[in-house]
């Protein structure tokens, strides 16, 4: 046998060993990372992969639990992983710790059944109302087998009282500055609350929201979503704009109860046009606009520049959305008849609003954010200027875009988006 290998054949060899050293197999391809996986190497100080491999263990050990909690019973005393996803089991009956190690998990003793704890910890629940100021919450802690009760410092004696009273001895009582508070999604139509009062919120814009002037002066504090009115013209307008407080995300709906729709922009539609209006007593309704620039007055004075329409509407509906297909156009300001005769109802133009206020329209494609810092807006434009977002434009005004010049058809307050080419009913080519 000739065991020569020519140059050729080596060359040949290395090139066909070097695909196969290149050739990946799909099982060895790294897996794409997904918005959670990515979400949680972010907010875990993670690399991806062992975000994916947390995941993966994670789904193991519920399905483990799961099976673990029927087959202990009454001995199930709670289950809980550590920081390397290692699942711990709790069991009262160190006779059924075997169950727990043959299924791979780690097995110790406690001396309270996850029933019992939280039978503890509802007869806290049932006298909540009693809990001192200084306690924000309380809660079942697993791995120490106990029930704790937060306090603020100094009252831990206070807490430790409105335990036993509760008819809970041995509780925990752990210091803490924490002072909860809901955080709400911010949809147009949903109630709010300001003293003993209610309205509904008008359109979420970047802050808080806008809603109507008569529903809270000034500094009035507002609660689910809390906040305080910046703002606030009432009678001659009726419009204010709400700060939320930090955690309250502005969302680009509106309530349709049930459901919602998407707000895409605040382009004014005509006279006659369909228009539907969200609030917090009933609902969603619709009808048609009627007149513009109407004004009416009411008890506490006369308001200039509403929209008349035929919708409906009745007490706490006051600030509440009104839309145009995906077009916001306003708040409910007020007006005659209900939702059983009919009625004849009065909006608020939201377009004045952002422009008063400088505000800028949450709309879709806009991410949601919980920040409460007010937007700087420019709010006029200078003849011939370049088009911007988040101005308001009057009618005629002209604006530069994309080298060619435009005329605005009627006035608005432009948003990312409406670039001149792309919405024709607002602007003509010069």
């Amino acid at each position: 046998m000739n065991r020569k290998i020519t140059a050729a054949a080596l060359a040949a060899l290395s090139v066909a060993g070097l695909a196969t050293a290149l050739a990946v197999t799909p099982s060895a391809a790294a897996k794409p990372v997904s918005d959670l996986e990515a979400a949680m190497a972010r907010d875990l100080h993670i690399t991806p992969e062992q975000a994916q491999q947390r995941l993966a263990k994670e789904r193991a050990a519920t399905s483990t639990e799961s099976a673990l909690r029927g087959e202990l019973g009454p001995a199930f005393a709670g289950a809980w992983l550590d920081s390397n996803s290692i699942l711990t089991v709790a069991v009262t009956d160190s006779a059924k710790a075997d169950k727990v190690r043959a299924r791979g998990a780690v097995a110790v003793p406690a001396a309270r059944s996850e029933a019992q704890l939280d039978g503890l910890k509802n007869k806290l629940d049932g006298n909540a109302k009693a809990a001192p100021k200084s306690v924000p919450g309380w809660y079942v802690d697993l791995p120490s087998n106990t029930v704790v009760v937060l306090s603020h410092a100094g009252g831990e004696a206070a807490a430790q009282a409105w335990a036993k009273s509760s008819g809970v001895d041995g509780v925990r009582v752990t210091a803490s500055t924490e002072s909860p508070k809901p955080l709400i999604d911010i949809i147009g139509g949903n109630a709010y609350t300001f003293g003993s009062g209610r309205c509904s919120i008008g359109f979420p814009v970047e802050g808080g929201f806008v809603t109507a002037g008569h529903c809270g002066r000034a500094g009035t504090a507002t609660s689910n979503p809390s906040g305080s009115v910046v703002a606030s013209s009432f009678p001659g307008n009726d419009y204010a704009w709400v700060r939320a407080a930090a955690g309250n995300t502005p969302r680009a709906l509106v309530n349709r109860y049930p459901g919602t729709v998407p707000v895409a922009g605040s382009q004014e539609a005509p006279v006659g046009a369909s228009v539907c209006r969200s609030g917090s007593t009933t609902g969603w309704h619709c009808g048609t606009i009627q007149q513009k620039n109407a004004s009416v007055t009411y008890p506490e004075g006369t308001i200039t520049g509403l929209t008349r329409t035929n919708v409906c509407a009745e007490p706490g509906d006051s600030g509440g959305s009104w839309l145009s297909g995906d077009q916001a156009q306003g708040v409910t300001s007020g007006g005659s008849g209900n939702c059983t005769s009919g009625g004849t109802i009065y909006f608020q133009p939201v377009n004045e609003i952002l422009q008063v206020y400088g505000l800028r329209l949450v709309v879709t494609g806009t991410p949601p954010t919980s920040t409460t810092t007010p937007p700087t807006s420019t709010t006029s434009q200078p003849p011939g200027g370049t088009w911007a977002p988040y101005v308001t434009y009057a009618t005629g005004a002209q604006v530069t875009y994309g080298g060619v010049r435009y005329a605005a058809w009627q006035g608005h307050t432009s948003q990312p988006g409406w670039e001149p080419p792309n919405v024709p009913a607002l602007w003509r080519r010069l």
